[in-house]
Parts: C-alpha cells; structure tokens; sequence
C-alpha cells in the first residue's frame, strides 16, 4: 500500500516537470511572432494597428498552451486524482 503510494506520488511529480516543459514553446513562440511583428512595423509603419492586433491574438493563443500545462501540473502535484486509484 505504501510502496504504491510512493510510485503514484513520484510518477505525478515527474508528469508535473515534464507538463512545466510545455511552457518553452509558448515563450521562444511568442518572442518570435514579436520579432516578426515588429519587423513588419518597421516595413510598413502604415499598418501598425492591424499587425499589432493580429500579434495579440497570435500571443494569447499561444500563451493559452502553456497555461494549460501549468494546470495539468497543479493538478498532479495538489489534486492527483490517482491516489484514489490505489486499491487497499
């Protein structure tokens, strides 16, 4: 009972640091959808507005992503529906 106990809480943990990965992608995404956007500003200083908005929709979209992951991670660490799992 408590060896599976322990296996459940250190296999969590460890599905908890690789769900934290997930926020790199949104982080090297996001820098490089900015860099873009401000390039093409300065191309076209005209179309500022459009590029600007465009570029937020495309951050929070991303960004969205590695909230997800953030939650999986909470959940494994502090909710971790498996410890019912265990039988005994």
């Amino acid at each position: 009972m408590e060896l599976e106990r322990a296996i459940v809480l250190g296999a969590s943990a460890i599905g908890a640091g690789l769900a934290m990965i997930a926020g790199i992608g949104p982080g090297i995404g996001e820098g490089y959808a900015v860099g873009k956007a401000c390039e093409a500003i300065g191309r076209q200083p005209e179309s500022q507005g459009d590029v600007t908005r465009t570029m937020f929709i495309g951050c929070a979209i991303a960004e969205s992503t590695g909230i997800y992951g953030f939650v999986v991670a909470l959940i494994l660490l502090f909710g971790n529906p498996f410890i019912g799992k265990i039988s005994g």
